[in-house]
């Protein structure tokens, strides 16, 4: 008992400790300034060097262009504008947040809340909010507009903290990224991709789609499990103390709901019902004007995927202001305006930190800064010539550190697959078990960098109930997840390799 005590204490001093390191920290629109100038330095700096790498882009040398020359001097003030407007999460956040705002406003996700909580058990609530944020990466990135700040919702209306309500939603939205039993678009996106590197070394090979559907959907119940556990005995009972001082007229209050409260929620979500009926009953058609040129709905290209932000916004927006109308909480169109309004407000901070971020990222990408980290790491592990499971772990390992730098999931596959997944099909690895490899490594780093564009934002949902939050209190609390899902999720994976568990459906080769 003693010992576990020590241990518990060590673990608590050590999050501590990084919560008041990266609390000291700046603001993190001065972090990325601060970031600005260290990549154009190295830019400058780097591009007098010459790497033995090859771009796999260009089957080139790879080149770090300097930023700092003239040209890129000029070339980065013409667009910095484009830049920062065409950035995709500003969108996709401002987009949502107006019709959510209008829901919000009118007390539907309110009502929709509390009678949610009357069906819930309070046990299950933390691996509910877990497994609503893994569903919800089939929507792209609307779990990080939507699920998060809920589960914060959800957990201060029953009476629990709610930063420990957005840890849960962030652990399963972020880390969770690649454990889901429902399809998304990530999956054939990063198949053409696996595909694309397996042919390099065998140009037959033809990867399935759903080639790790049997792990991901295993995996969803390993994170639920593992996220349920960390939230309940480990983050929740270390911030149980900090002291909620947000303005409490945008706190969400907890009371049973009156007469015109349950009309207007039952007319609600009548009208979300049909709504999601409509949209169905429109996109099930071969010929659906929802699908690609091919048929495929759930592709990139089909407008479908392209109109998940919209039909967000259109989802909450109908219900809202039926719920207003019906309830009597929206006199006029003058309450759908200002709950869009209000929602804004909120958003300032958010937009001055991405204007920064969105600089950031495109000089990081321009500088070719990236690609080198990625293509020296890999080379790395190549240089190795380890065996099998150890060469799977270090995979893991190196996508994961290698994500705290490179956020965009489909943009470090596109540099990694060709070199891992041919380097593991000469070692009688799978493509399949390489693309899982980097699918743990890739999410289980999500919830702690900085560097993700999203992260600002769970930063700013987080100071909505305790001012004082900072990059370092989010840091500390989603340290033990990241820990967790990266031991344990490689110890799974290692287990599927070693007993032969199929991985998803295979297509037309066979590996160990």
């Amino acid at each position: 008992m003693a010992e576990q005590q020590a241990a518990n204490g060590s673990s608590t001093g050590m999050l501590a400790a990084v919560e008041r390191i990266g609390n000291k920290l700046p603001d993190p629109a001065v972090l990325f300034i601060a970031l600005l100038f260290i990549v154009w330095v190295l830019s400058w700096l780097l591009s007098y060097v010459t790497f033995g790498v090859i771009d796999p882009r260009t089957n080139e040398p790879l080149v770090i262009n300097n930023l700092l020359a003239p040209r890129g001097i000029t070339e980065f003030l013409s667009v910095m504008v484009t830049n920062f407007s065409h950035f995709h999460p500003v969108g996709v956040v401002l987009v949502a947040m107006l019709g959510i705002g209008v829901a919000e406003h009118t007390g539907f996700i309110n009502a929709a809340i509390r009678s949610l909580l009357n069906v819930t058990p309070a046990m299950l609530l933390t691996p509910m909010v877990i497994l609503v944020g893994i569903v919800s990466h089939s929507a792209v990135d609307a779990g990080y507009v939507l699920v998060i700040p809920l589960g914060g919702v959800i957990f201060y209306a029953a009476g629990r903290h709610p930063l420990a309500g957005i840890a849960a939603a962030f652990a399963g939205v972020s880390g969770g990224f690649s454990a889901n039993f429902v399809p998304s678009s990530l999956d054939p996106l990063l198949q053409g991709l696996t595909q694309a590197g397996a042919q390099i070394l065998d140009p037959s090979v033809i990867v399935n789609p759903l080639n790790n559907y049997f792990f991901t959907t295993a995996s969803s119940v390993l994170i639920i499990g593992l996220g349920w556990y960390i939230t309940d005995k480990v983050v929740e009972p270390r911030i149980r103390a900090t002291e909620i001082d947000g303005d409490a007229e945008d706190l969400p209050e907890m009371h049973d709901l009156k007469d015109n409260e349950r009309r207007g929620l039952r007319w609600a979500l009548i009208a979300m019902v049909l709504g999601i009926i409509l949209l169905f009953a429109t996109a099930i058609p071969s010929g659906s004007a929802w699908r690609d040129l091919e048929g495929d709905l759930t592709s990139f290209s089909a407008p479908m995927m392209r109109s998940i932000v919209s039909l967000i916004f259109l989802l909450f927006l109908v219900p809202g202001i039926v719920f207003g109308i019906v309830a009597g909480t929206m006199k006029s169109s003058k309450d759908m305006i200002e709950g869009m309004t209000h929602s804004m407000h909120g958003m300032a901070y958010y937009l001055v930190i991405m204007f920064f971020i969105a600089q950031f990222v495109y000089a990081f990408g321009e500088s070719n800064l990236g690609v080198l980290l990625a293509l020296e790491g890999a080379g790395f592990l190549k240089a190795m010539n380890a065996s099998a499971p150890i060469t799977i772990v270090g995979i893991v390992f190196l996508t994961a550190f290698v994500n705290i730098f490179v956020g965009s999931a489909s943009g470090k596959w596109g540099l990694l697959a060709p070199i891992f997944v041919p380097m593991l099909m000469s070692l009688g690895i799978s493509p399949d078990l390489t693309q899982a490899a980097y699918r743990v490594g890739d999410s289980s780093t999500n919830i702690i960098t900085p560097l993700m564009p999203y992260f600002p934002l769970v930063v700013v949902y987080c100071q909505r109930y305790v001012k004082g939050t900072g990059i370092g209190t989010l840091t500390a609390m989603m340290l033990p997840y990241s820990m967790w899902f990266i031991l344990t999720w490689t110890i799974f994976l290692l287990i599927y390799y070693a007993i032969g568990i199929p991985l998803g459906i295979q297509a037309s080769y066979t590996y160990p």
